[in-house]
């Protein structure tokens, strides 16, 4: 069921074998290489995002979620494909869970970076309202403060500068999202990469054709912007149904499988311990004979 994935940092959680799965001629691999942290990632599902054009559905993007496999062990629910589907904890579970993410969008339509963008950032605003998030949660965070002493430095390929890794509020975060796609322009075949990590930073990159580039373009660090955009593409109002449907399936067979082991190796467990206490059971009845007989020498000798 696994495969034991090596790298320089160590042993990296198997990943379960899951095959690729091809959407509408856009291929999504069993694993990438996330662009945020150089780990392998599985895919756990893909479906289409698209909107209603007089009265025809138009499919404008086409979605890959990809999760490390550490997601399998953190989930703990457990069901069929439509519970898994319909369960709004199961899917917070994922958007919220401290383990990577990665998201691959890939246009079937051609999108200008301000139309993606502005859109991407109402469907946050939305998901932030219906959680009751205010626009003070992050009010904390000091955007004209300095960085710490030991703050690491971080090669910004946008403004062709090493800075250090920056907290931005919610407001300011999505502004910097803004300007990052400001001036882009996605043909048909192109994609938008969205790597986010298990303590809540994003990171963007950009790609011309199926590819995924070993690095990011920039990373956010804002909680609350990295997931509001995770939980608008599989989220209960979702932009992609399908892809959701998808990983509630696939991470259904999985989990299935995974419970069937742990079974399996629950009973091996079961019958090792019987074995074990069958052989002291019959250790303890030869002690008791060979005592017994050593008993009844000394007597007999006695006696003579």
């Amino acid at each position: 069921m696994f495969n034991q994935i090596m790298f320089s940092s160590g042993i990296q959680t198997p990943l379960p074998s899951v095959t690729n799965l091809q959407v509408e001629s856009v291929n999504f691999p069993p694993s990438v290489i996330s662009p945020a942290s150089s780990n392998r990632l599985f895919l756990a599902g893909a479906g289409v995002q698209g909107l209603d054009i007089q009265g025809d559905f138009v499919i404008s993007t086409v979605i890959g979620v990809y999760l490390d496999p550490n997601a399998l062990e953190g989930l703990p629910f457990c069901g069929t494909t439509e519970e898994l589907a319909e369960s709004v904890p199961f899917f917070r579970q994922i958007v919220t869970g401290p383990f990577e993410k990665f998201i691959k969008v890939t246009m079937k339509l051609p999108l200008t970076g301000q139309q993606y963008s502005e859109k991407v950032t109402e469907n946050c605003e939305a998901i932030w309202e219906s959680l009751g998030i205010n626009a003070y949660s992050d009010s904390h965070i000091c955007e004209d403060c300095d960085p710490p002493p030991g703050a690491k430095l971080r090669f910004n390929k946008i403004t062709k500068t090493f800075g250090p890794y920056r907290h931005y509020s919610r407001g300011h975060a999505v502004v910097r999202f803004l300007e990052i796609f400001k001036h882009k322009k996605f043909p048909p075949g192109a994609s938008i990469l969205f790597a986010f990590s298990p303590k809540g930073s994003l990171t963007v990159a950009f790609s011309s054709d199926d590819g995924i580039p070993k690095r990011g373009n920039t990373a956010i660090e804002n909680k609350f912007l990295a997931e509001a955009i995770l939980e608008s593409i599989i989220g209960k109002n979702g932009v992609s149904p399908g892809a959701r449907l998808s990983v509630a399936e696939r991470l259904a067979q999985l989990m299935k499988l995974e419970r069937r082991a742990e079974t399996l190796i629950l009973a091996d467990k079961k019958i090792m311990k019987n074995n074990e206490v069958k052989e002291d059971a019959t250790k303890t009845k030869t002690d008791q004979e060979e005592a017994n007989d050593l008993s009844l020498g000394d007597k007999l000798a006695e006696e003579n």
